[in-house]
């Protein structure tokens, strides 16, 4: 048993499935968060920044508000 706690084994071992609203989920969440990466990414490729300031923070912001409200 103390080689299960100390080489934490335990948190290896296989587990349920997620049920297929959870993998629905994350799967959306995931699109989301990479929507998001490209909305930043291009914005900061278009501008050439090279740190960011509060005003690219404040437009990147609202990109990113504008990025979640498109279907």
């Amino acid at each position: 048993m103390a080689n299960v706690i100390t080489t934490g084994a335990w948190l290896s071992a296989p587990t349920k499935k997620p049920s297929f609203f959870a993998r629905l989920l994350r799967a959306r969440v995931e699109s989301n968060q990479r929507r998001a990466d490209r909305v930043v990414e291009n914005y900061i490729a278009t501008h050439g920044l090279q740190e960011l300031s509060d005003d690219a923070e404040r437009q990147i912001s609202r990109l990113l508000t504008k990025a979640s409200q498109q279907p």
